[in-house]
């Protein structure tokens, strides 16, 4: 890409997020979700993987009768798994428009848009004088639970992120997470980094709900193996510190709940046993997360189970 194409894509993306930040909320979400069903329509591929992956669990929520009346429906109703697959579509986008809008976003915001399920154990880790270590899913808006965090400690979390191709982009999402209480650090350095964070007595988050770079060991996952990433493991195990593993869901009226759990790291054990009887037990709290709302779970666009390699 030439220079100039470079410099107005970087222009769009920034001008977009100005823009957006700017005009009110609900008709924004109105748009976002348009938007998000005229890309089910058109993303066959995604459509096809989101389908398959809902039903997995929804057939999981349906035989352990956990999380909402219209998930577990959805495993024996195809009307009803049709209808999560087009939500999860619209929430994805909405999500977006929700990161787009971080700019604007304040302890007001907050107030107006954040539930808090069990604040006392949320507020009890993050006063840990040996650093918070938080485990989150690609789910509802992580941002927000992040932003709590920063307000209440004063001092932004430390998250890895991908480093975007574009520098002025990068460097704007950079910015943006900032306002959010986000300290974005390059997947290169990434380990290093958050172990010095947690040292130093401040708040790491991480996502661990998808491999993304292979070098996972597989747990039971919604019935079936499934590569979760070791990073979680490893930095309690390095650090000390115990995780918490937190979900964020949106209701009907747009508010969205954040719940945190602890998880504590086996004492016992070989390295390698430890890590994996940890991410068992993470997978855990992330199944009852996502049972709560299955098509606000992001990941159902992506491959996650071993049984389901190579099929369309």
């Amino acid at each position: 890409m030439s220079q100039l194409a470079s410099r107005l894509r970087a222009w769009l993306v920034i001008g977009a997020g100005w823009l957006l930040c700017r005009l009110p909320e609900r008709p924004l979400l109105a748009a976002a979700d348009i938007v998000g069903l005229a890309w089910y329509r058109l993303a066959k591929d995604r459509r096809r993987q989101a389908r398959q992956n809902l039903a997995r669990v929804c057939r999981w929520m349906a035989d352990h009768e956990v999380g909402s009346a219209r998930g577990r429906a959805a495993a024996s109703d195809r009307r009803t798994l049709e209808s999560l697959v087009r939500d999860a579509f619209r929430h994805s986008v909405r999500y977006n428009l929700i990161l787009a809008r971080g700019a604007i976003m304040d302890a007001r915001y907050l107030g107006r848009w954040l539930m808090l399920e069990n604040a006392d154990e949320l507020d009890a880790a993050l006063a840990e004088p040996a650093g918070s270590l938080f485990v989150g899913l690609h789910m509802g808006s992580m941002e927000l639970p992040a932003l709590y965090a920063a307000l209440k400690t004063g001092r932004q979390a430390v998250a890895p992120a991908e480093t975007l191709g574009d520098p002025r982009i990068q460097a704007y999402m950079v910015r943006s997470r900032q306002k959010l209480g986000l300290r974005l650090v390059d997947l290169t350095s990434a380990r290093r980094e958050m172990i010095a964070a947690l040292r130093r007595g401040e708040t790491v988050g991480i996502v661990g709900d998808r491999d993304l770079t292979g070098g996972g060991i597989e747990v039971p996952f919604f019935g079936a193996p499934a590569s979760l990433p070791i990073g979680p493991a490893l930095l309690a195990l390095e650090t000390g510190i115990t995780p918490h593993v937190i979900g964020v869901w949106r209701d009907d009226d747009g508010v969205y709940h954040a719940h945190v759990e602890q998880v504590p790291f086996p004492e016992t054990g070989s390295r390698r046993e430890r890590v994996t009887a940890y991410l068992e037990a993470e997978a855990r709290a992330f199944e009852r997360y996502v049972a709560i709302a299955p098509e606000q779970w992001f990941a159902v666009f992506f491959a996650i189970w071993r049984t389901d390699a190579g099929r369309s």
